[in-house]
């Protein structure tokens, strides 16, 4: 059996790969697929997000199709960035350069929890569809600590942790992330179908 997997990312290609091969699915990244268009993402939610994509590769492909979208909501601004996480600010040049303009919105605000949100939505060509969100809760710090990660991960803090997401190790980053609970919600929701 193969799926396709609509994304370009190659961290969340890598992650989705690995679930799906440990149920013999055979996982075809975009480009293996022969799909070379991007989906412009309108939906108000993560969840509408990854339903554009999924349901666009399989479309073009006629395979079930597997998408991603995530970003942080952080509780004080409205859940801002939300959706546009990767976007937040405009054009801003980096990672850092939006965190930057987090923290600067955030100047005074008392209340700094946040979540980061995953949403994975896999899309049959029969019409059935497994929809699913993971989340970690945290809080926003006024600076920004540690090298790791991508995105935000240097100014959200952990308390179970007690470090931000930048000071953790690829793998128990890959254990308590919110798209590692998502994935084991769709790893579950999969395999309930097969």
């Amino acid at each position: 059996m193969k799926f396709v997997i609509a994304t370009n990312n190659k961290k969340k290609l890598k992650e989705l790969s690995a679930i799906l091969e440990t149920l013999g699915i055979d996982a075809l990244s975009l480009k293996e697929a022969g799909v070379e268009t991007d989906v412009e993402e309108t939906g108000t939610t993560f969840a509408e997000n990854a339903r554009l994509k999924a349901e666009n590769a399989m479309k073009i492909t006629g395979l079930p199709a597997v998408a991603d979208d995530s970003g942080l909501e952080v509780f004080a601004l409205g859940g801002e960035p939300g959706i546009y996480s990767a976007r937040y600010g405009g054009d801003l040049p980096d990672d850092e350069a939006r965190y930057m303009y987090l923290l600067s919105n955030m100047r005074g605000i008392e209340d700094r929890t946040a979540r980061f949100v995953s949403t994975i939505c896999c899309t049959f060509p029969e019409g059935e569809e497994i929809l699913v969100e993971g989340e970690v809760r945290g809080e926003i710090l006024e600076i920004a600590i540690g090298d790791g990660g991508f995105g935000y991960d240097p100014v959200f803090y952990l308390p179970d942790e007690e470090c931000t997401m930048a000071q953790l190790s690829a793998e128990r980053k890959n254990e308590i992330s919110h798209r590692a609970n998502a994935l084991v919600k769709f790893k579950e929701e999969l395999v309930k179908r097969m």
